[in-house]
């Protein structure tokens, strides 16, 4: 029996969820499995900006706009360690394929790269990540604290970060508001 998995996935917050930290968030699973499942936050800003964030690493400003993308809060899990994640894949030294075209890195090089306007052509930076233990987002689901649709690139890489979470909802089909809250177990 294959192993239900939910990487290349977002969890859409139901519309309900109380937590402060995940409350109107779309998180994308970079990865899903027995030992349980981490993600990206991709529609919460950090408030800080690329071009901080090169600088408290000592590495140089693209020029252009790219300095002033935003660093998004990614989950309260290493908040001070940086994620990217960009498609194409590329060669990076620690990175986490997770489908044909589209990677997650954590090496210094790939911010490197970004500084010196070599970077990937799409790409979202955040700190922290979200991460459950095994059996811990399943029983979240369950619960109904998340709904899950396939993931779409243009949702992270191309959506403003004001729209994302109304984009992921369309990609449901229904309209979440018609949901119950109080989920029935036979």
């Amino acid at each position: 029996m294959e192993t239900l998995t939910l990487a290349h996935h977002f969890l859409i917050a139901m519309p309900d969820m109380a937590d402060p930290l995940f409350a109107k968030s779309i998180v994308y699973v970079c990865e899903h499995g027995e030992q349980g499942a981490m993600g990206i936050i991709i529609n919460k800003p950090s408030g800080i900006v690329a071009a901080q964030l090169l600088e408290q690493i000592d590495l140089p400003l693209p020029e252009g706009d790219a300095s002033t993308w935003p660093v998004f809060f990614g989950g309260p899990v290493q908040p001070d360690r940086g994620f990217v994640l960009h498609n194409p894949i590329g060669n990076w030294q620690s990175t986490l394929t997770i489908t044909d075209d589209l990677a997650l890195t954590t090496s210094k090089d790939i911010l490197a790269a970004v500084s010196e306007g070599k970077g990937p052509d799409k790409l979202l930076m955040s700190l922290g990540y979200a991460g459950w233990e095994k059996g811990q987002l399943e029983e979240e689901i369950a619960n109904n604290g998340w709904l899950t649709v396939p993931a779409e690139e243009w949702v992270m890489f191309d959506t403003p970060v004001e729209d994302r979470y109304s984009c992921a909802i369309k990609l449901l089909g229904f309209d979440p508001a018609l949901l119950s809250t109080v989920s029935g177990h036979a």
